[in-house]
């Protein structure tokens, strides 16, 4: 089986089979100029800690224009950066834009909004975000979004097709044996050798320090001093990364969900190993209080008929309506997606009770949901693939076998129903054509005005110690409690963290130390 490391790319309100990730292909909207927000001269200028050399991307002309058809939108543009940010006067990249104008007649400047991932399409998350920010901030803030270098529309990593992606994401290796080790580390391998033969020099600077220097430079083509931002799960290291390399541009920053980006890929596995397992006995205990549960009592037991089921699709792979095996990293994928919103839990009662009873269809819709991958097998993004190679550049695992052996054995004590998905974390990137890039060595971002860091006491795949954790590294950072379950906080349901962000986009009131909501 795949360790997985489930940093979510969406702030998941509610997750709908049908429409996740569905894009409409179609012809491209026609190109006209339109009218760009009035240029601020000291917004163009690079900050101190801009490369030297970097300013005529600070100053490029940008042609917004309406957006392709399927980019749900007010304006596009295509803007250049840095291949690699050490030599801006080597090769460029193109990075996609996008925006939707404020509501108001007077808007004040733009939020910068990130969903996370890594490899999510901020793009594709802008419909999503008018819905989620409120009424009264979209009446002051445009919304910008750009898709970080690597993913969907700029210059995208691309490794496999959709049935390379289905032996992929299927895969199941018996890890209990050198053997099995080594065939998971070969499978990862292999796929990273096809990104590197069909993506080209930009998988080696897809991570994320060079991510947010491309940030500073969205921040000042619209037309801003100082970087409003918004971002949720892997989005929170993003914007903790600009944050602690540009602290005197930071305007109003709030990281929902928030990620320690301190931690290493094992470091990483071992928490979100327990978030998920604590999660899931959060719904078993929920589910066994109702009337329709398939599972039975008491939450020990429930829990042992999960595993029971996922150890089971080992050796038999469960029948779906779609002729495709239900393995066991699918299964696993099936029940772990639901538990990013409390929305969704009666779904994953759907597929628990279909899998218990030997058929594996809603899980592996579930699971198809998670990546993507649309009914005639083809994946509707590139987050996956975008997914690893961030991961790749950024964190470091160990590769020995030993280590792993050990850490797998730790895991398994803490999350005794799904910790073996979350093992072996090395096996992922050992062969990765790209060198290690790693992150900055302080996130402490002494400057910056106050940030808010949002976490959630019960959050699976960014385990509230890591809101805990990069609040108290954050030297102007204030952190905001969900008392509660799911991924995701502001704009998805709780009135009392809604209004505290609403408050701080507004006229820059910071929830005062302590808040639960």
């Amino acid at each position: 089986m795949v360790a997985v490391l489930l940093t979510r790319r969406r702030a998941a309100a509610v997750l709908v089979i049908a429409s996740a990730g569905l894009l409409l292909a179609g012809c491209v909207a026609p190109v006209h100029q339109v009218t760009a927000p009035t240029s601020n001269p000291s917004a163009q200028t690079p900050p101190a800690a801009a490369p030297a050399g970097s300013a005529k991307f600070y100053t490029q002309h940008v042609a917004w224009s309406s957006c392709p058809q399927g980019t749900q939108a007010d304006q596009c543009a295509t803007i250049k950066v840095p291949l690699d940010w050490s030599h801006p006067d080597g090769a460029t990249i193109s990075l996609a834009v996008a925006r939707d104008a404020a509501t108001g007649a007077d808007p004040v400047g733009s939020i910068l909004v990130n969903p996370g991932g890594p490899g999510a399409s901020a793009i594709d998350f802008l419909s999503t975000a008018d819905t989620i920010v409120s009424a009264e901030v979209r009446d002051e803030y445009d919304l910008v979004a750009f898709d970080p270098r690597g993913v969907q529309r700029s210059t995208p990593v691309t490794c496999y097709d959709g049935a390379q992606m289905d032996q992929l994401t299927a895969a199941d290796f018996d890890l209990s044996t050198a053997a099995g080790v080594q065939q998971q580390t070969d499978a990862w391998g292999a796929f990273g050798k096809a990104c590197a033969a069909k993506t080209g020099p930009v998988l080696g600077h897809v991570d994320t320090v060079s991510s947010a220097r491309d940030m500073d430079v969205v921040r000042a083509l619209v037309g801003d001093r100082t970087l409003d931002y918004l971002g949720y799960s892997y989005g929170t290291k993003l914007g903790a990364t600009y944050a602690a390399l540009y602290p005197t541009t930071v305007g109003r920053m709030v990281l929902d969900s928030a990620l320690d980006p301190t931690l290493d890929a094992d470091q990483m596995a071992a928490g979100q190993a327990a978030g998920f397992e604590g999660a899931l006995r959060a719904y078993v205990t929920n589910c066994l209080s109702g009337s329709h549960c398939p599972l039975t009592g008491p939450v020990d037991h429930a829990m042992a008929q999960i595993k029971t089921m996922l150890d089971s699709t080992h050796t038999n792979p469960l029948p779906t309506s779609s002729g495709r095996r239900l393995t066991a990293p699918l299964a696993f994928t099936g029940i772990a997606y639901p538990l990013y919103s409390q929305q969704a839990w009666p779904q994953l009662t759907t597929a628990l009770r279909a899998g218990l009873a030997g058929d594996g269809s809603v899980l592996l819709a579930l699971s198809d949901a998670y990546y993507d991958r649309a009914s005639n097998g083809t994946y509707t993004t590139n987050t996956t693939e975008a997914f690893s190679a961030i991961n790749c550049l950024d964190l470091k695992a160990t590769t020995d076998l030993t280590q792993m052996r050990a850490q797998a054995a730790a895991i398994a004590k803490v999350a005794p129903t799904v910790g073996e998905f979350f093992g072996y974390s090395g096996t992922l990137c050992a062969q990765w054509p790209e060198p290690y890039v790693g992150g900055l060595t302080s996130y402490s971002a002494k400057g910056a005005p106050p940030i808010v860091v949002i976490g959630t006491t019960n959050d699976p795949a960014t385990p509230y110690v890591w809101a805990q954790a990069l609040a108290k590294e954050m030297s102007s950072a204030v952190l905001l409690t969900h008392v509660g379950e799911g991924h995701g906080v502001y704009g998805l349901g709780n009135a009392c963290a809604t209004r505290a962000v609403d408050d701080y986009f507004l006229d820059g009131t910071t929830p005062a130390p302590g808040t639960r909501c």
